[in-house]
């Protein structure tokens, strides 16, 4: 669509508030909402209902992200549906800050949490395809600061750190990184963590030893982690907004503060000093652009036999999330930093992320090359259930309910 024509679009917007109708009306919310419409528009995006193509119900999805976005546990919200491979539907809705009120675009920058670790997976997975890295060669063959109980560094190998297999109980030693803790230092203490199995042999999930695999990377490339990933990935892709650490957030122009509830919370650098693990920060368009790259549709920049490798589980996990979306999954697994399994007959691979103030989601289903990716700067975990109301709708599911308000948690404030 011409940018003349995104211009009138935005102008009625601000006037109409929504093409809704003057009876959703309901306050200052609303014209939050109507700004962030107004404002979100780009040459390129299908972010406006003319727009919108595909068997997903868009006007639908649309009116219940409105709904989800005004609920008093919500800040920002940032969605984008990807149909056959091709990006279908872009929108935003709520705020940057509720201090300010000022609205999220397209533009807007969040953290990826997370869903950082299915780069580093590809990274490795690219690197071992050049020759440049080993995945089965023991950790300890490495310049590492990991060290693991028992020595189990020299058997647990670059493979299996990436599928989260150390044996370590379930994110040890978080607590001393959020406490402003050298990482490095950290590796090396874990040597007295408690386990939760025989390293190897299990699926326990991690952040600070994950993040021993920036250091082998870095040493296999011989170059800085996060320089690799722009050159090799995010580059390539034209991701121009996705950086690592703190600065390439609160740098941009456009970036979302981190909520819990009404409360703007402050921003700590923890999660970024593992950045093979939480690292990474973009706009959604950006975000989009990754997820179509993991379904194969860049084989310039992330090849089919790289994302096989890279996405193949290698170990069970337990079932993802919680409430009724836990009991809706089965048959997860784990890869080289990528999660896979089963929802209503169909395959998924992705991952999610939170850290504090912040979630995000990407979930697509390789088969269809459908997928959808999300962001939050709130600590609410029931857009996870986004995707899901995207996969069902494609499927024309009438029982569908993921994003139906009475089927949405009470607030818990």
């Amino acid at each position: 669509m011409h940018r003349t024509i995104k211009a009138i679009t935005a102008v009625s917007a601000l006037v109409l508030v929504s093409w809704y109708g003057l009876s959703m009306l309901g306050g200052e919310n609303d014209i939050v909402v109507a700004i962030a419409e107004a404002r979100s528009g780009d040459a390129d995006l299908p972010d406006t209902p003319d727009e919108w193509r595909g068997r997903v119900d868009y006007v639908q999805l649309d009116q219940q992200l409105t709904g989800l976005a005004l609920r008093p546990e919500m800040a920002g919200l940032a969605v984008a549906v990807v149909e056959a491979g091709k990006l279908r539907f872009v929108r935003t809705y709520g705020v940057v800050d509720k201090t300010t009120q000022v609205p999220v675009t397209a533009n807007t920058v969040f953290r990826w949490a997370s869903v950082s670790k299915t780069v580093a997976g590809s990274l490795a997975a690219s690197l071992a395809a050049e020759g440049a890295v080993d995945l089965e060669r023991p950790v300890s063959s490495w310049q590492t600061s990991l060290r693991l109980p028992g020595g189990a560094e020299s058997q647990v190998t670059l493979a299996q750190l990436l599928a989260q297999r150390t044996g370590l109980t379930k994110n040890a030693y978080d607590e001393k990184l959020e406490e402003g803790q050298n990482p490095r230092v950290i590796r090396a203490g874990l040597a007295a963590a408690p386990l939760q199995c025989d390293p190897g042999t299990c699926h326990t999930y991690q952040n600070v030893a994950f993040d021993a695999a920036s250091e082998i990377l870095e040493l296999a490339a011989k170059r800085p982690f996060a320089d690799m990933v722009s050159e090799r990935f995010f580059l390539p892709l034209g991701m121009k907004s996705a950086a690592y650490g703190m600065a390439g957030l609160t740098g941009a122009k456009d970036w979302a503060r981190p909520h819990n509830g009404q409360q703007v919370r402050t921003l700590k650098e923890s999660y970024w000093r593992v950045p093979a693990a939480a690292g990474v920060e973009s706009n959604i368009v950006d975000f989009s652009k990754w997820l179509q790259a993991a379904m194969g549709e860049r084989p310039d920049v992330l090849p089919a036999s790289m994302l096989r490798v890279a996405q193949a589980p290698r170990v069970n996990t337990d079932r993802l999330y919680g409430g009724d979306l836990k009991q809706a999954i089965s048959g997860a697994g784990y890869g080289l930093g990528w999660r896979s399994f089963n929802y209503a007959g169909h395959r998924l691979v992705g991952h999610s992320g939170a850290v504090d103030g912040y979630r995000a989601t990407m979930i697509f289903e390789p088969s269809t090359g459908n997928g959808v990716v999300a962001m939050w700067n709130s600590n609410w975990g029931t857009p996870f259930r986004i995707p899901f109301a995207v996969f069902d709708s494609y499927d024309k599911r009438v029982d569908s309910s993921w994003l139906n308000p009475d089927d949405i948690p009470s607030p818990q404030i």
